[in-house]
């Protein structure tokens, strides 16, 4: 099921791509959520995420890292991912709108293997990623 969010900063896309850094990961965390971070390696590929969220594990893998004069992304893709999530790709892009404007796209693909489940589970993962836009703006701008 695809979840994607958009949220417009109004500061350079590079300057943007700077702040994403494990500071800005753990301000990000969802208020209901407990979070361990074991492992930030960072945002390039081949660098590793390794969390306890909740008590359970949940593994990244960065695959993808692109830059170019208009946008910056680099894709997650979880290893190990809590039930009942059993797929999890996540798209982190942030897009040129102006010369100090951009957009954080938050671009997400999951799969509990059942559709029913995925539809259950859509409105928690929508309000989660949701209250980073405030953040985002916050810290960002």
């Amino acid at each position: 099921m695809k979840l994607t969010i958009q949220t417009p900063i109004a500061k350079n896309y590079k300057a943007v791509f700077t702040r994403f850094d494990l500071e800005l990961f753990k301000k990000l965390k969802p208020p209901v959520v407990s979070l361990e971070v074991e492992r930030f390696d960072g945002c390039k590929k081949g660098d590793e995420v390794h969390l306890i969220v909740s008590g359970k594990k949940w593994v990244s893998h960065i695959t993808d890292f692109y830059q170019d004069d208009n946008e910056i992304y680099f894709i997650d893709c979880g290893v190990v991912t809590p039930a009942p999530i059993k797929s999890w790709t996540h798209i982190h892009k942030i897009k040129k709108t102006g010369e100090n404007e951009c957009v954080i796209i938050d671009d997400i693909d999951f799969s509990t293997g059942n559709s029913l489940m995925d539809k259950l589970l859509y409105p928690a993962l929508l309000a989660m990623f949701s209250l980073r836009r405030p953040i985002y703006k916050r810290e960002l701008s």
